[in-house]
């Protein structure tokens, strides 16, 4: 079972109680967000959840359906937030996007899609459209 919030219910709770790490990350993501929705993206799903994994925003630019990764680090100090979403971490994330499509009803060999990384390092933002 797929959960998360969309656009049309952005005031429900995913999650009751977070730790402080996940409320961080969830600051990062809405700055992440908001950075992408200046850039003209659309939010389509905050949080997909399924079992083969999560993605942190569904978004859309044009007919593309934009699977975003956002990734946070302190400083660039060991690869930086770009570097620490590994292999396996795309495969999980390309999974997951597979679990979304079919949830949604789409064709995953009409629809187009790209995988974008949103890494904040310190204060700043890098968006990498067509990460991997």
């Amino acid at each position: 079972m797929a959960t998360g919030s969309n656009t049309s219910n952005n005031h429900q709770k995913v999650k009751s109680s977070a730790s402080p790490s996940r409320n961080k990350g969830e600051l990062f993501e809405r700055q992440a967000e908001q950075y992408l929705l200046d850039q003209g993206l659309q939010l389509q799903m905050r949080n997909y959840l399924c079992k083969l994994g999560e993605i942190d925003l569904v978004m859309s630019s044009g007919r593309t359906l934009v699977f975003v990764e956002v990734r946070y680090r302190k400083s660039n100090l060991f690869g930086g937030a770009a570097a620490s979403v590994t292999p396996a971490k795309q495969q999980k994330l390309r999974r997951a996007a597979h679990c979304y499509l079919q949830s949604q009803g789409l064709n995953e060999s009409k629809q187009s899609c790209r995988f974008d990384l949103v890494a904040c390092e310190g204060s700043h933002i890098h968006w990498i459209p067509n990460a991997f």
